[in-house]
């Protein structure tokens, strides 16, 4: 399994992604919906941008793909099969969860990520939803966060492709940094194994390889 996971953006660690890639020109799925609470359209499209430059930038052929399309659908895993990459955005972990669980991306999971045919990467709201659990990441992001086409309900379990509950943002110049402190009490509180990690600071899973990068 290859995992590149970030508190934000591409981090400051960028060259072992490409190692870890380890492809030139690799093809990279980049989706944006842990974004898809928002109303404000103009901001969701930067986001996208700005995840899209910075992966341009490292010399990947990124585009975006977004989950939503395979709602109820079979067809993600074959797709993803097109890719060396997926890189999933920031936003609300809640959300994003939903997004992975009504596209089938459980089944990416399975089939291409945990054979390490296919690397994840992302940042934010992308590393909280592989983390065993989501409890107390409403003390950060919106629990009850709503987007068309998305399900009712609360989702709490995370997908579990590491074995400890990350705080993203820890203290950092981030707006949610203030939460994030609250969170991280919470779960120190609980006895939950937990990891901080400063926007910049990236954790990275190269098969057996598993590495705090600061």
């Amino acid at each position: 399994m290859k995992l590149y996971l970030s508190s934000y953006g591409v981090g400051n660690h960028a060259s072992q992604l490409l190692k870890l890639v380890g492809k030139s020109g690799a093809k990279v799925a980049v989706c944006g919906n842990a974004r898809d609470w928002s109303s404000d359209l103009e901001r969701k499209a930067q986001g996208m941008k700005r995840d899209l430059e910075s992966l341009h930038a490292l010399g990947f052929k990124a585009e975006a793909l977004d989950l939503r399309e395979y709602f109820g659908k079979e067809g993600l895993v074959q797709k993803l099969k097109e890719y060396d990459m997926v890189w999933v955005g920031g936003g609300n972990a809640f959300i994003l969860a939903k997004a992975m669980k009504q596209s089938g991306f459980d089944a990416v999971i399975e089939q291409l990520i945990k054979t390490g045919q296919l690397v994840y990467g992302g940042y934010s709201a992308a590393f909280c939803a592989v983390s065993p659990s989501l409890r107390g990441v409403e003390l950060v992001d919106d629990k009850d966060a709503e987007a068309e086409g998305y399900e009712s309900g609360e989702i709490w379990d995370g997908y579990g492709l590491v074995d400890f509950y990350p705080i993203v943002h820890f203290r950092s110049n981030h707006p949610e940094s203030d939460d994030v402190e609250k969170e991280y009490e919470y779960i120190k509180s609980k006895g939950i194994p937990l990891k901080t990690f400063h926007d910049g600071d990236v954790y990275l899973v190269n098969g057996d390889t598993k590495l705090v990068l600061r």
